[in-house]
């Protein structure tokens, strides 16, 4: 045998020159390579250090160096997930630690996680339950692999999880749309039109079928539109214009009823309360007037704002008219007074967005401008601020659900979103963006349950927000007499 093929053989033998090496050779850079006197048994045991515990026991312990997005998306997912992820805990509980649990609502804030990850990173670490650990009630001749519990618990009935799309579902272009935070260009009738102030044209559309159709052009007359308002039975629409006039339309017949002056500036926002229709203009005047004989009954003028007013609403119960201004002012008024009744001087920048409440009778939310960007609540019954949340921009229009206490927020500097909000607990529900300039024109549509929006680049998007199923909770009042009625 040759001599260097013998030798190179023995090295192999020993573990020399070997390309995988020994399993049990030590580098030489290893600390344990040097010689020590301790001596290591040849048994095995395994470390759970990186077991993924999150992953097989449904958890998601939040880690502190997870960026703020990666934070925030964890969360959504939780949200999303959540009612799965504690009907599964609570299947855990019961067939592991016989809670005995049928219920989701059973469950207590403090019970609802099986395995509680601590720093000793122990494999086992439960919390004891105080409930019995008898299973007597499974029936031996049960078929199912889950305890009868466990049964009643998915067979107990789930809330669906709500859906808000972060998509319009339509969009429509609207040339010529102003990007102007004191004008009111769009509204939806309660005959499903919708009215769009475009330059110096009113155009309709209809959702029923997608018509477009012209309703009126003021080029001839010089002047432009600034406001557009539809009478509550939707047969009558109020187009109000830079020279200071307001113009009645009957929509059916295409017609000009009449045309109504008394304002020297721009009319910028207007209100319909039956027959009575109330504008206000930048001439500071908040005139009411009856459109059946406005000649014959004289027009209530009301005066209060130091500048141009630009938000109006009627109170659902068409006894108070809300009123907002560039002079940072809210004002509330009835139809027995020509000064304001109620005075709020909270907000820091102009008061476009007004809504009531259809659901808690006196209550109001208004929004501020750059400068004050807070949505406040006011109990216009005794005359106390309520609530206030700070949005980070600029609030521009704000609508109640119909059928749920909730509302929508549009807003302009500097974020331009849609933000839906529920109250009393004013928790954000969804946040809709892709307008690309301020948000200024919002309406609702008569069923309640999507919204348009308008803004300066150009577009009206539909979106669909809330829901139609009314509340299933019925209201315990003493004066509400429908509840005791058999």
């Amino acid at each position: 045998m040759d001599p260097e093929y013998e030798k190179r053989l023995l090295r192999q033998q020993n573990g020399q020159d070997s390309p995988y090496g020994s399993p049990l050779t030590l580098s030489p850079g290893s600390p344990l390579a040097s010689p020590s006197k301790d001596k290591y048994s040849d048994r095995f045991i395994p470390s759970r250090a990186g077991a993924s515990w999150h992953i097989n026991f449904n958890l998601t312990p939040e880690s502190p160096s997870q960026s703020p997005v990666q934070t925030r998306k964890a969360k959504e997912a939780t949200n999303d997930n959540g009612k799965d992820g504690l009907a599964y805990s609570c299947l855990l509980k019961n067939e592991l630690l016989a809670a005995g649990i049928e219920d989701l609502k059973d469950m207590q804030p403090d019970d609802r996680r099986i395995l509680v990850p601590k720093e000793s990173k122990n494999l086992f670490r439960y919390r004891v339950s105080r409930r019995s650990l008898d299973m007597s009630d499974t029936s031996p001749y049960s078929l199912s692999p889950v305890g009868s519990k466990s049964q009643k618990l998915l067979r107990s009935p789930r809330k669906a999880i709500r859906k808000i799309s972060k998509i319009p579902f339509k969009v429509l272009d609207a040339p010529e749309l102003q990007d102007d935070f004191y004008l009111n260009l769009v509204d939806w009738s309660s005959q499903n039109v919708l009215s769009v102030g475009l330059g110096t044209c009113v155009y309709l559309w209809s959702a029923c079928t997608s018509q477009v159709t012209r309703l009126c052009d003021l080029s001839g007359d010089g002047d432009t539109v600034t406001s557009v308002s539809w009478s509550e039975r939707g047969q009558l629409v109020a187009v109000g214009t830079h020279k200071g006039y307001v113009q009645i339309w009957d929509v059916a017949a295409s017609k000009k009823i009449n045309t109504l002056g008394g304002h020297n500036a721009r009319v910028g926002a207007l209100a319909w309360n039956a027959d009575i229709l109330s504008s206000g203009s930048r001439d500071r005047l908040i005139l009411q007037r009856d459109i059946r004989t406005p000649s014959i009954v004289p027009e209530r003028r009301l005066t209060g704002h130091k500048q141009e007013v630009c938000g109006l609403k009627w109170s659902p119960d068409h006894q108070h008219l809300a009123s907002g201004g560039n002079d940072n002012k809210l004002f509330v008024w009835n139809l027995a007074s020509l000064n304001p009744v109620q005075t709020y001087t909270e907000h820091l920048a102009a008061v476009k967005a007004i809504a009531w409440s259809p659901h808690q009778h006196g209550l109001l939310a208004s929004g501020g401008g750059t400068a004050d960007r807070c949505i406040r609540f006011w109990n216009t019954l005794t005359g106390q601020p309520l609530q206030c949340v700070d949005t980070g921009s600029q609030v521009c229009n704000l609508a109640w659900s119909k059928h749920s206490n909730e509302l929508v927020s549009t807003h302009g500097y500097s974020q331009n979103q849609i933000l839906v909000w529920k109250y009393p607990s004013l928790v954000q529900i969804a946040k809709l963006t892709g307008h690309s300039y301020r948000v200024l024109y919002l309406a609702m549509s008569p069923d309640g349950e999507a919204i348009v929006t308008g803004a300066g680049d150009e577009t009206l998007r539909f979106w669909n927000v809330f829901s139609k199923t009314r509340s299933t909770k019925e209201s315990k009042s003493v004066l509400n007499l429908f509840t005791r009625i058999r």
